[in-house]
């Protein structure tokens, strides 16, 4: 029997009502159950073809999970890794990060226009998108959950101090705290301090070392990164 285009519309709903059926019980009366209608269309398409077998949800999360966590984020950490190894390199990123960015071969959508915040002794850069998601996917992949959650949105703006330290990061009180809105015009990224005891390691070892986390600011590089980025 040949499947029609309502046949597929209503598989998809289906496939979605039945998916937040479940929240809608267990939710808590202050939160909103009900995904928006992006969220909503995304979970109704991934069911039904999943349903139909046309994809396989385990592989579709593991090319998510690399996109968000070692494909896009290791475009940022080379961009990282060369401004800390090439004092030139490191200028031309300050001034003008787009064409600095596209010497190595990267860019595109979501990235047309970039700008770079270097991290100091004093000075700490944060990066969010209060109105939505806006993030650079050339150089970090896909954004994480939790930076398109309300609460990250809202408390980098209100108390980004705080935040830091909830998330792990505590800085010292003369450090300046920077909070950077990208927009869809502007996508920013942060220029982590260079760890000490780093002198003698290579441009590709520095690389390894830069995390997505770092990045965006919530986190500083260390010589011992974490296993993973924050899910």
């Amino acid at each position: 029997m040949t499947t029609t285009r309502r046949d597929l519309l209503t598989s998809a709903l289906t496939a979605a009502g039945a998916a937040v059926t479940p929240r809608l019980a267990d939710a808590e009366p202050e939160h909103q159950a009900v995904p928006s209608d992006p969220a909503l269309r995304t979970r109704a398409l991934e069911s039904v073809l999943v349903a139909r077998g046309l994809v396989d949800r385990a592989a579709l999360d593991a090319l998510i999970d690399a996109y968000e966590h070692q494909i896009g984020p290791r475009n940022g950490a080379r961009v990282v890794a060369r401004a800390w190894v090439d004092a030139g390199y490191k200028r031309r990123l300050l001034s003008n990060a787009t064409a600095a960015i596209a010497e190595l071969g990267i860019g595109g959508e979501e990235g047309e226009q970039m700008v770079v915040v270097e991290n100091t002794p004093r000075v700490h850069n944060l990066i969010v998108c209060t109105l939505c998601s806006c993030y650079p996917w050339p150089v970090l992949g896909l954004p994480p959950i939790w930076y398109k959650s309300s609460a990250y949105r809202a408390r980098s703006v209100i108390d980004p101090r705080g935040l830091l330290k909830e998330l792990g990061l505590e800085l010292a009180p003369e450090v300046d705290v920077r909070v950077w809105d990208s927009t869809a015009e502007v996508r920013y990224l942060v220029l982590p301090e260079r760890p000490a005891g780093t002198a003698k390691m290579s441009e590709a070892e520095l690389a390894a070392l830069v995390t997505r986390d770092a990045m965006v600011g919530i986190a500083h590089v260390t010589l011992s990164p974490s296993a993973g980025a924050r899910a």
